[in-house]
């Protein structure tokens, strides 16, 4: 069971991510917000390379929390549970260079369908497994509004997804790592 299965319950793509963290679930996800995700040079690259391949614009870099920094370029929060879990989704077209995303709300997320769009939803979990010990989580699940935005979303995954997942492999060892300096 996803906590995305009410948002987006047969998905065209999902990525799920997981580590075990030896710091409480409050402190891992403080960490995982205010977490500046660029600060990680390949991870930058990964977004620049994208948006030079795609013709987008590239932009100056900003020193910026993770949910923050996801918040101010369109993603809407779906549901927030304080220092367990955060879910956020939009609306865009990935395939292009300048990806514009565009918030719905929680509960209009599931019955969107405006043509040539793709949904997306993302969460950060942390769930106490032992004292002091999380299982933190990071889960993506993408879908496609009609069949031409699902042939040009598709095409795009067959190389993007590359980047995309070697930034979640990135991100979440960084944010473990992080807050496990906090504890000590």
């Amino acid at each position: 069971m996803s906590y995305l299965d009410e948002f987006i319950p047969e998905p065209d793509t999902v990525e799920r991510f997981e580590r075990k963290v030896n710091a409480p679930p409050e402190l891992v996800m403080q960490t995982a917000y205010e977490f500046d995700m660029q600060s990680i040079w390949l991870i930058r690259l990964i977004i620049n390379a994208r948006k030079l391949i795609l013709r987008g614009t590239v932009e100056k870099r900003r020193k910026i929390g993770l949910v923050k920094e996801t918040r101010d370029i369109g993603w809407g929060m779906l549901v927030e549970v304080p220092g367990k879990l955060l879910s956020c989704g939009a609306v865009c077209q990935p395939w292009l260079g300048d990806v514009k995303f565009t918030p719905i709300s929680a509960a209009e997320f599931a019955a969107y369908n405006e043509p040539d769009q793709v949904k997306i939803a993302w969460t950060l979990e942390a769930k106490e497994i032992e004292p002091n010990v999380t299982l933190f989580a990071h889960e993506v699940r993408a879908v496609a509004t009609d069949t031409e935005a699902r042939k040009k979303f598709l095409r795009y995954w067959r190389w993007a997804k590359f980047g995309i997942i070697t930034i979640r492999l990135l991100l979440l060892p960084a944010v473990k790592r992080q807050a496990e300096m906090k504890v000590t």
